[in-house]
């Protein structure tokens, strides 16, 4: 995984079929928040192995891959739940509902809640600033970008300028591991990319070492993303429907 602050530890841990949970420990505060945890169980055993204790749930939408282990892990440890506030009555039992220009911090770790709709109506991600990284649900994935559930192309191409925006070394810690197929589609999209067709190969090796092949990063995107590297609402609405059926 790429470099953090010495403060902070994030690990990812493998949950149902191709879902990633994400925990964040705070060495200073000795926090330790869970992002879209999908199972309970897998994210407790994670932090008991390590000697953390779950303090915060963080969710960045309201399907039950993101939200599943909401429970199990409040019972268990007392965790409170931080999630969207338009999509609060479809995940139920939160502690806080945030949004747009919201903060949410524990220990030294403060990120910025970004409202970022398309995949869900309500979608939010987290950004932490001061480490580089962010943590992106199911909008942007590596290589790719979430399906249109309840948004429109329009939305999910203003999601992409925003994160295109970011500085090429963020961490993005997206919520799945759908590289391959994502990375075979930029292939077919932008056959003229060399830099989409060697990441394509890249990742076909990770995977067939069944390793992980996120978190990614903003640069990495920007140059094989083909949603991201999408020039309009049109382009990118032609993309994610091709990629539906491909």
């Amino acid at each position: 995984m790429p470099a953090l602050e010495p403060s902070l530890e994030i690990v990812r841990v493998p949950a149902l079929r191709d879902n990633y949970i994400w925990l964040l420990h705070d060495r200073i505060s000795q926090e330790t928040i869970v992002v879209d945890p999908a199972e309970g169980e897998p994210a407790l055993d994670a932090a008991r192995a390590r000697g953390w204790t779950i303090t915060q749930i963080w969710n960045t939408h309201w399907h039950p891959d993101h939200v599943g282990g909401n429970q199990a892990i409040r019972d268990a440890t007392g965790a409170r739940v931080t999630a969207p506030a338009a999509e609060a009555a479809k995940i139920g039992h939160i502690d806080r509902s945030v949004g747009e220009g919201d903060q949410v911090s524990t220990g030294t770790l403060k990120a910025d809640v970004w409202e970022v709709p398309a995949h869900t109506a309500g979608h939010i991600a987290y950004h932490l600033p001061d480490v580089g990284a962010i943590f992106v649900g199911d909008t942007l994935f590596a290589m790719g970008c979430g399906r249109l559930f309840e948004g429109s192309p329009a939305q999910m191409y203003a999601a992409m300028r925003r994160f295109e925006a970011l500085p090429d070394a963020t961490n993005v810690y997206c919520a799945h591991e759908y590289t391959l197929s994502n990375a075979r589609y930029a292939a077919h999209a932008e056959p003229e990319n060399s830099a989409v067709a060697e990441r394509l190969k890249a990742v076909e090796a990770a995977r067939a070492a069944d390793q992980a092949t996120v978190p990614t990063t903003i640069g990495a995107e920007r140059a094989t993303n083909p949603f991201l590297r999408a020039d309009s609402v049109a382009e990118l609405a032609r993309r994610r429907a091709e990629k539906d059926s491909f």
